[in-house]
């Protein structure tokens, strides 16, 4: 795996399931977790879509040019409505048909008696497409030029996941610090901007509230690819709670 300083992805969450809230999506989260964990790649948007070829189309080549990576999840399996394949060769205009590959795989996993039309759709991809080996379920998922196709099932896409490290340029990794004061919003804002504005190139600060034990609280977020800036930050934030005398809750 190579590496850059800063490597970003989009995630396009591909259901009708998702959006009519019937299933609700636990992948925006994982992905997130693993690309900056495993990889130090940042997700910078994630959208959620229909199973309509055009929508999907549209933001195939929106994403693809906008993004380093992007990840697709959902649309790859064996019914009508599965048309992710499909359309992401439509979007880059390459052959969609049976890959041969994956063709292999399928039929060596469900065997020829068992290997049906619904499951040899499962092998359908832009033909082009290299592959991403699916060790639950055999059917693979798939890369063409910087989109990475994945089921939507999060158990399998979680047990596949690794596969794709081999296609990723490894950016570098974002470190994160978390202070969860007993205060609101309004009592910090003002030196929160200022600490923010100082340090804009380097690191990013977020604030958001909760509720808990019966109290008010705000949680202060620090992210940055460098750990001797972040240090600064949050010494000034830790300064900040000693002037204002917040009292910070240790989870």
């Amino acid at each position: 795996m190579r590496k850059k300083k800063k490597v970003n992805a989009a995630i396009l969450i591909i259901g009708n399931e998702i959006l009519s809230g019937r299933t609700q999506d636990k992948n925006i989260v994982f992905i997130s977790n693993w690309l900056n964990k495993n990889c130090g790649i940042t997700v910078s948007e994630a959208r959620i879509i229909p199973d309509v070829e055009k929508i999907i189309v549209k933001n195939i080549l929106l994403l693809s040019k906008s993004f380093n990576y992007v990840f697709t999840t959902g649309g790859i399996g064996p019914t009508h409505d599965d048309i992710t394949a499909k359309s992401i060769a439509k979007a880059f205009k390459v052959k969609y048909s049976y890959h041969s590959e994956a063709y292999k795989i399928l039929e060596r996993y469900y065997g020829k008696k068992k290997f049906n039309d619904g499951r040899k759709k499962m092998a359908k991809m832009p033909t082009t497409a290299k592959l991403i080996y699916n060790p639950s379920s055999a059917a693979p998922g798939f890369i063409t030029k910087n989109v990475i196709s994945l089921p939507g099932v999060p158990s399998i896409l979680n047990s596949m996941i690794d596969n794709c490290k081999k296609y990723l340029i490894k950016g570098s990794m974002v470190h994160s610090t978390t202070l969860n004061l007993f205060t609101v919003e309004s009592n910090i804002s003002k030196k929160l901007g200022e600490i923010q504005k100082k340090y804009k190139s380097s690191v990013e600060i977020g604030s958001y509230p909760f509720f808990r034990l019966g109290k008010i609280g705000v949680s202060v977020v620090s992210r940055s690819t460098s750990q001797t800036k972040l240090n600064k930050v949050n010494k000034e934030l830790l300064d900040l709670v000693k002037v204002k005398k917040i009292k910070i809750l240790k989870i």
